[in-house]
C-alpha cells in the first residue's frame, strides 16, 4: 500500500492528502511518458532521520529535467528540505522517496512545456528486488539505444522498456531480466545495475547504455576503499561463464545477490562473496552504524 487516507503528499508548493494529489486526463505527461523522477531512500539511523545523498540525487533530478527540456523550479536545497518535512509529516524514517517532475497541463503536443509541476511522495518500501539470491535471464529486449534517448537521465517514459523486459522475464520463470545493449554487451537489470565477481575482483558495465546509478557509485568507492579491485568494462553474456559471485545494486534493490544468468550458475552462495561484504559496508554506511553491528544483527 503506497498511501492511505492519511498520507500527506507535497504537491506544486503544498502538502496535500495523497488521495487528492491527481492529475488531469489530458496533461502530456500521461500521454508521452515525459516526466522525470529520482528514487531515494531515508534510513533511521542513531542521530534520527538521514536521507542516503539527497545532494546527489536531486542534482540528478534537475539533470534530467534539463535533458529533455522540462522545467523544474525548486533548488536542491529545497527539495531536501521538502522531503524531510514530508518524511515528518507521515511519521516515517525508514521509508522510500519519489519525486516526480511533470508537465500537468492539456498539451496534446509534442513541444516541451512553459512550466513543469512538482510531485513528491513517500512510503514505506522494503528491498524492491527481495533478499534471496535472483536467477536472471538475458532478455530478448535490448536497453534504449543512448543515441536516440538521454540515457543517464531518470526519464518515466524510459521505464516502458524495463517494464516490457521484467514481466517477460518473470513470465518465463525468472526473477528478473538482465538487458544487453544494441552491440551485444551485458548493461543493467530493467532497474538496478549488474557486478560479477572473479579472482576476487569486480567488473561491472561501462558507461554507455546504462545508468550510472548513485548506488552503483557508493559500492565502487566502498570497493575501492577495502582494497577490492573494480573494473568498468564491456563484455558479453559468456564471459560470466567461471565467474564466483554476481549482484544488482539500486536506491530501492539496495545490494541483492544474483545466483545465476540463464544456465550460468555462479561458483560461490552470495553470502561468501565480495558482494555481500559490500552488502554489508553499504548497510552500514546508509544505517550510520559499524559493519561488525550489521555482521553481528545477520547471524
Amino acid at each position: 500500500m503506497y498511501f492511505t487516507s492519511n498520507t500527506v503528499a507535497f504537491l506544486d508548493g503544498e502538502f496535500v492528502s495523497a488521495e487528492q494529489a491527481t492529475c488531469g486526463m489530458y496533461a502530456q505527461s500521461l500521454h508521452y511518458g515525459y516526466a522525470v523522477f529520482e528514487g531515494i531512500r531515508a534510513y533511521n539511523t542513531p542521530s534520527g532521520t538521514r536521507i542516503f545523498k539527497p545532494k546527489e540525487h536531486f542534482e540528478r533530478f534537475h539533470y534530467s529535467c534539463q535533458a529533455i527540456g522540462l522545467p523544474l523550479s525548486y533548488s536542491v536545497a529545497e527539495l531536501t528540505e521538502i522531503s524531510y518535512q514530508l518524511l515528518a509529516k507521515n511519521g516515517l524514517s525508514d521509508a522510500y522517496i519519489r519525486p516526480l517532475a511533470y508537465a500537468a497541463a492539456p498539451n496534446m503536443s509534442l513541444k516541451c512545456p512553459p512550466a513543469g509541476n512538482l510531485l513528491m511522495a513517500v512510503w514505506d518500501w522494503g528491498r524492491y528486488l527481495g533478499d534471496q539470491s535472483l536467477r536472471l535471464t538475458i532478455s530478448p529486449y535490448e536497453r534504449p539505444n543512448p543515441r536516440a534517448v538521454p540515457i543517464e537521465a531518470k526519464v518515466s517514459g524510459h521505464y516502458a522498456n524495463s517494464i516490457i523486459a521484467s514481466t517477460e522475464a518473470k513470465n518465463r520463470g525468472y526473477d528478473e531480466a538482465l538487458l544487453l545493449d544494441m552491440h551485444g554487451y551485458v548493461a543493467e537489470g530493467p532497474g538496478a545495475n549488474f557486478f560479477f565477481e572473479r579472482d576476487g575482483e569486480l567488473f561491472t558495465p561501462s558507461a554507455g547504455s546504462i545508468l550510472r546509478g548513485i548506488t552503483r557509485n557508493t559500492i565502487i568507492d566502498l570497493a575501492r576503499e577495502a582494497g577490492i579491485r573494480v573494473t568498468e568494462t564491456f563484455f558479453r553474456p559468456e564471459e560470466l561463464r567461471g565467474a564466483t559471485g554476481a549482484f544488482m545494486t539500486g536506491t530501492a534493490a539496495e545490494v541483492v545477490g544474483v545466483a545465476s544468468v540463464d544456465d550460468i550458475v555462479f561458483g560461490k552462495p552470495f553470502a561468501e562473496t565480495l558482494g555481500a561484504e559490500l552488502a554489508r559496508r553499504y548497510t552500514a554506511l546508509v544505517t550510520g552504524q559499524a559493519v561488525e553491528a550489521i555482521v553481528e544483527a545477520r547471524e
